[in-house]
């Protein structure tokens, strides 16, 4: 054993013993340039760390060289779109709107999984767009009331659950925020059923239940003879307190100004507008006010801002401008992102489908957003939106009994 110990000292004191013998064989510049950076030898013909023995001035080897440009990593690092795929992978996105059932309707043959070409929505380009959460639209053509209304509905319904089975590996149903967690944790896209149009209903409140017992969860208050130009009728009201109690999100997009403001002022669950940007940046019948994006915000409802050239505009920067508008009036709690893909309307440069997010918060990030914000815009404010509803609804049906009012008693 001191015989072995005497050679493990030995073997210890070879650099600082035999430095002629080094500088003999690499040469004094090499050893110079090792002195000052702390390396071991790097130069030697047998990598990083020279022949076997050779251990540096002191002993010690040094970190690890880097082969690339130090600029490099540094560089890739500020990059916005690397950042971006960054943040996102860490706050994946919760779509509000798609019109992916409609359109699947007319494809005799699809496979989400693999990839469709000729729909803007897929796994792979969700995946690709880190997209997580995705609100299922069961809006209707127009010119369906009544009993073909509900029927219409009833068929989308059945449609999207069989979609999601036939996708187990990229697709599952949600209908609570906990879902929507329990599916990202386990690599699937939630999927949740809304918004559906108000003639869905055929004006019975007995309707609403049996769809939020079959999965709705967000209602359209337009298209229906008690949310129109002049606000909601007192049947119209009646809808927003029962879609309170069981747990149904009320959508204001596309309703007329005051059946929007006369809903947030009644509803005791937030408000979402699954397809509104800001109408001061670009008139539209289905943006908002500056007026009621300040209400929205008082009140921590959710403006989802749609990825639509008719509505924001034709380039990222576009979308970008409506985003900073609704972020400054209701605050960074009350925006978030609505694809509004496969729903017929032409898209922005560069955001022409679901992969394209990215592509948005890089330009986010490169206008000062903070990374709390825009985890809020991606992921948090729906979810905060939806625990909001359930806490909501588990509240008032222990106050309230299922609403047995008509329309006829009602309006007359």
């Amino acid at each position: 054993m001191a015989d072995l110990q005497d050679e493990l000292h030995a073997t210890t004191e070879v650099g600082e013993l035999d430095r002629p013998v080094a500088e003999a064989q690499f040469g004094p510049d090499v050893l110079e340039l090792e002195d000052e950076r702390g390396l071991a030898a790097d130069a030697g013909p047998e990598g990083p760390e020279g022949p076997e023995g050779f251990d540096g001035p002191a002993g010690d080897a040094g970190p690890e060289v880097d082969a690339r440009p130090e600029g490099d990593e540094e560089d890739a690092a500020e990059d916005p779109l690397v950042r971006a795929h960054t943040l996102l992978a860490a706050h994946p996105v919760a779509d509000g709107y798609s019109g992916l059932p409609w359109a699947l309707r007319h494809l005799p043959w699809y496979d989400l999984e693999l990839g469709e070409s000729t729909i803007d929505t897929d796994v792979p380009r969700l995946r690709e767009g880190h997209v997580a959460a995705l609100f299922w639209s069961l809006h209707l053509p127009e010119g369906l009331v009544g009993e073909r209304a509900v029927g219409a509905t009833l068929e989308q319904l059945d449609l999207v659950k069989t979609v999601v089975e036939a996708h187990p590996e990229g697709l599952r149903m949600a209908h609570s925020a906990a879902q929507v967690t329990d599916a990202r944790n386990c690599g699937r896209v939630a999927v949740l059923l809304g918004p559906a149009c108000a003639a869905a209903l055929d004006d019975s409140l007995g309707i609403l239940r049996a769809l939020h017992s079959l999965g709705l969860r967000v209602l359209t208050l337009s298209g229906a003879s008690w949310a129109g130009k002049n606000g909601l009728t007192r049947f119209g009201e009646e809808v927003v307190r029962e879609a309170n109690r069981i747990g149904v999100l009320v959508d204001l997009s596309g309703a007329s100004d005051a059946t929007v403001r006369r809903a947030i002022a009644i509803s005791k669950s937030p408000v979402v507008c699954t397809r509104s940007a800001a109408r001061d940046l670009r008139p539209h019948p289905a943006n908002l006010p500056d007026d009621v994006l300040v209400e929205l915000g008082i009140t921590k409802g959710l403006c989802l801002v749609p990825l639509t050239a008719e509505q924001t505009g034709p380039s990222v920067r576009d979308v970008a401008d409506h985003l900073d508008h609704v972020r400054a009036l209701a605050g960074p709690e009350c925006v978030g992102l609505s694809g509004t893909y496969d729903s017929g309307a032409a898209h922005p440069q560069d955001l022409s489908d679901a992969s394209g997010y990215p592509r948005l918060v890089a330009e986010l990030l490169g206008r000062g957003w903070s990374e709390s914000d825009l985890a809020l815009l991606t992921w948090g404010n729906v979810q905060r939106v939806l625990r909001s509803a359930d806490f909501t609804a588990r509240a008032a049906r222990s106050r309230r009994e299922p609403s047995t009012a008509k329309i006829a008693e009602m309006d007359g």
